[in-house]
């Protein structure tokens, strides 16, 4: 990495703030990090359902670079999904303060005995397993299907 590139890298200033992104922002995230595509239909339906979201700006900038969510019915079952950086983003923590984020806002609010689930893709089961996640195969295995 040339000295410029390097020094516009760590000059950055990044922002966690709660909150859930606007649907093309989602879909945009998601499609730039390789999460694959979500309908615009299906977005409009899901995000208003996060049970706890935070977006990851940068100087100030109104559009994320960034996000992660907790969804689910907020008692017995939460899963961890969307967590992702732009690809000229990565390699700043940010994938780590998005965890600190959800796991902190888990601890103070859900309830005793609630099962939080995560898919972890690749390597992310590294940055997970920092975070207390731990696999659960053979005992269970994760299984989808797509509509």
């Amino acid at each position: 990495m040339s000295d410029e590139a390097s020094s516009t890298t760590t000059n950055r200033s990044y922002e966690l703030r709660p909150g859930v992104p606007a649907i093309e922002t989602y879909r945009a995230l998601r499609a730039a990090t390789g999460l694959g595509a979500k309908s615009v239909e299906g977005s409009a339906v899901g995000l208003p359902n996060t049970w706890f979201g935070v977006l990851v700006l940068q100087d100030g900038d109104p559009e994320p670079v960034g996000m992660g969510r907790i969804v689910g019915d907020g008692g017995c079952h939460l899963q961890i999904v969307d967590i992702c950086v732009l690809p000229e983003h990565q390699g700043q923590g940010l994938g780590k303060r998005i965890m600190e984020a959800l796991t902190a806002e888990l601890e103070r609010r859900a309830p005793e005995g609630a099962y939080v689930s995560l898919i972890a893709d690749g390597d992310a089961r590294h940055l997970y397993a920092k975070f207390g996640w731990t696999e659960v195969a053979p005992v269970s295995v994760g299984m989808a299907r797509l509509f």
